[in-house]
């Protein structure tokens, strides 16, 4: 019982035990104010980590997260800055074209049979070198109030990243465990030949997790440049570990077939969490 209770539910576990512990050295760790503090800075990654845990349960990997922030906020900077585009719009458009590299990492993966590992590490060295090439290695401020306002924001006193990760974790509930999807990503990652015997579309699904990382990293990109008020080629660097370690950290298998969204978001928390008692 005490195992499976465990192998169930021992990442809440776990986390209520690191919360106690910080709460007892630094009790200002407990306060509403750094809670959401917290929770705000872990959006990002959180996001990102979605995207993540789909590649990851259908056998996968996806390296070219970080990459794809970059070259979100780089895109912002010349769409908004330079060009002075409707922000809407350019924030559109740069989700779009970290989409669109997300479905070549999934159509390279799916058609080819390539290895993930080795197609997302190509294309994390070929979206870094664009969004450097845009950028000319040169960061860019944006300091339109209406742009810093989509991280910053509040609603009901609640800060805008949350409510965006909060919606992201209904979304991935609902698209991993009661959509046909969803068992489709789970069946791919389980056993592809059975997957395949069961008349599940395997090149569409792999693709379609690849391409929706792409969005979320993209999402999660738009994000994080407000945050930091500039547009740079340089950030996002080493994004990807913190997302595979929120996807694991939350029970998803590296051997793909195994992973609930609940537990990713529970997974970075507590990186979330460690970082910030660390700082405490």
């Amino acid at each position: 019982g005490f195992r499976m209770f465990m192998g169930k539910y021992g990442i809440g576990v776990i986390l209520i035990f690191m919360i106690l512990v910080i709460g007892v050295m630094k009790p200002r760790f407990l306060y509403p104010s750094n809670i959401l503090n917290v929770l705000t800075q872990i959006s990002v990654n959180c996001l990102i980590a979605y995207g993540m845990c789909l590649c990851i349960t259908t056998g996968g990997i996806d390296l070219s997260v970080g990459p794809q922030l970059a070259l979100v906020s780089v895109l912002l900077g010349q769409f908004i800055v330079v060009r002075g585009m409707n922000i809407r719009l350019s924030v559109v458009l740069a989700v779009l074209a970290a989409t669109v590299f997300g479905f070549v990492n999934g159509f390279l993966v799916a058609k080819f049979d390539m290895a993930a590992f080795v197609v997302t590490l190509a294309t994390q060295l070929v979206i870094r070198s664009i969004a450097q090439i845009i950028s000319d290695g040169q960061g860019m401020s944006m300091a339109s109030p209406a742009f810093k306002n989509i991280y910053s924001g509040t609603l009901a006193g609640i800060p805008y990243p949350i409510i965006y990760m909060v919606v992201a974790s209904i979304i991935m509930y609902i698209v991993m465990h009661w959509t046909k999807f969803g068992r489709y990503v789970f069946a791919v990652g389980g056993n592809v030949n059975a997957a395949i015997a069961s008349g599940v579309n395997v090149f569409w699904t792999k693709t379609l997790c690849y391409t929706i990382s792409g969005l979320l990293a993209g999402i999660a990109g738009v994000i994080f440049t407000s945050k930091t008020g500039s547009a740079q080629s340089n950030i996002g660097v080493a994004y990807e570990t913190d997302a595979v370690a929120a996807c694991v950290l939350g029970g998803t298998s590296f051997a793909g077939g195994i992973a609930t969204a609940p537990g990713v978001l529970l997974g970075a928390v507590i990186i979330g969490c460690i970082y910030n008692g660390m700082n405490f």
